[in-house]
């Protein structure tokens, strides 16, 4: 079993080139699935789950490979449309899939997927609005049978909550449909955008990406073919660093970072104390001794505050100064962390999805466990303002979402190791 050992107490200083986006990249692999022929998919992080997409997709008997910081991906043969339970059951993003494959063959059979606990994510949203397109849909013994006769057709579909998972399978289906499909109450997210840049590229006709309402014109699908794109950076482990520089009392430089995207955790950053500014190279921050509490932060659909950095904020919150709350309005069973920064010495009390952190004078270093990714990575936050050693198992976790923590962190001037035993 392998562990992280953090030694806490140490100024996090200098640069540090971001990686690209786990949660751009992910889609933008199952959408070369669809578009058939060769992509070159550009700064592709080395990530657990970008590895168990791609044996999704050579699974599907597409070629998938990594060169170098690219993954390039020859979807112009594919020999099967089963993705079996234990790929399924590695991450959850694995249901992106379904969109892509029904979109090019009207045929996919996967099982309900897996990553990590956090509440009911159910995907009833994926599936009433791709049965909307004409979609066929049984479930037998946990198996989803999915199946079109000729193409979907194109048609109006209103989401009740703005689906970041719902909204990009609904594009993947909708390409290859026949007429328009209109999204209302789309999910905003950057990296749908980033999504709908690519399939664009590739023959696909989308309108309306980042806002509220997408219109999808359905293409034939031998108008679709391969293209080179880069992954936008991930702006949730900009998030990550940032914090672990605020939490020291750091300066640092993320280069590539994007600001554009960050602004409601930028604004959150500045209430503690930091002083952030964004210049041509990324966002650059330098903190106080110590950080002052901020009263109220609250997750909302982007582009509120996102719920994969509320972790890693209040980590870097628990030796502010005074008291602040944190509500979180996205997922129900997103505390798991706050037991384990409580083993370190924080003051956090939480009842439902609010969370009550009183800043300490002092963290200590302690053995804790990475309950989920972004969890995991907040205890890498804590370690490095903590005194003395951390070990924080449960790396599988975070893995899944950050190429080498230990690297990034040891670059700004931490000392952490990944450690057998």
């Amino acid at each position: 079993m392998q562990k992280l050992k953090i030694t806490g107490g140490r100024r996090l200083c200098g640069e540090l080139e971001i990686q690209g986006a786990k949660n751009s990249a992910l889609p933008l692999m199952s959408a070369c699935v669809l578009v058939g022929g060769s992509c070159r998919l550009k700064r592709v992080p080395a990530l657990a789950d970008v590895h168990a997409a791609a044996r999704i997709i050579n699974r599907l008997g597409c070629k998938c490979r990594r060169e170098g910081k690219d993954i390039l991906i020859d979807s112009s043969v594919l020999t099967g449309v089963d993705i079996p339970d234990d790929l399924m059951r590695s991450m959850r993003s694995s249901v992106i899939f379904l969109g892509a494959l029904l979109g090019r063959t009207g045929e996919c059979r996967l099982s309900y997927p897996g990553g990590c606990e956090l509440g009911p994510r159910p995907i009833d949203l994926h599936l009433s609005a791709l049965r909307k397109l004409g979609a066929v849909i049984t479930e037998e013994h946990g198996t989803l049978r999915c199946t079109c006769t000729g193409r979907l057709r194109g048609t109006r579909i209103e989401l009740s909550f703005p689906s970041v998972g719902a909204t990009e399978n609904i594009m993947l289906a909708a390409c290859t449909a026949e007429g328009e499909t209109v999204i209302s109450g789309a999910a905003r997210e950057p990296e749908i955008e980033d999504l709908a840049r690519f399939l664009n590229a590739c023959g696909a006709r989308i309108s309306g990406a980042g806002g509220h309402r997408i219109v999808i014109n359905g293409v034939e699908r031998a108008r679709l073919h391969g293209t080179e794109h880069e992954v936008m950076p991930d702006r949730i482990a900009a998030a990550t660093y940032l914090c672990a520089a605020a939490a020291t009392g750091g300066e640092t430089l993320i280069k590539g970072a994007p600001a554009e995207h960050s602004g409601a955790l930028t604004d959150v950053l500045r209430q503690a104390g930091c002083r952030v500014f964004e210049s041509g190279r990324g966002l650059y921050l330098t903190a106080p001794a110590r950080l002052r509490a901020v009263p109220m932060i609250r997750t909302c659909p982007y582009p509120g505050f996102p719920t994969d950095a509320q972790a890693v904020v209040m980590a870097a919150l628990t030796r502010a100064r005074g008291t602040g709350m944190v509500v979180e309005r996205i997922f129900e069973n997103r505390f798991r962390h706050v037991d384990e920064l409580i083993r370190m010495g924080a003051d956090i009390k939480t009842e439902g999805r609010v969370a009550v952190v009183t800043g300490v004078d002092r963290l200590s270093g302690a053995a804790v466990v990475a309950p989920d990714l972004r969890g995991g990575a907040a205890l890498c936050v804590a370690a490095c303002a903590a005194e003395g050693e951390t070990e924080v198992t449960g790396l599988n976790l975070i893995d899944r979402g950050y190429e080498a923590i230990e690297k990034a962190l040891t670059e700004l001037g931490g000392k952490a190791e990944r450690v057998s035993g």
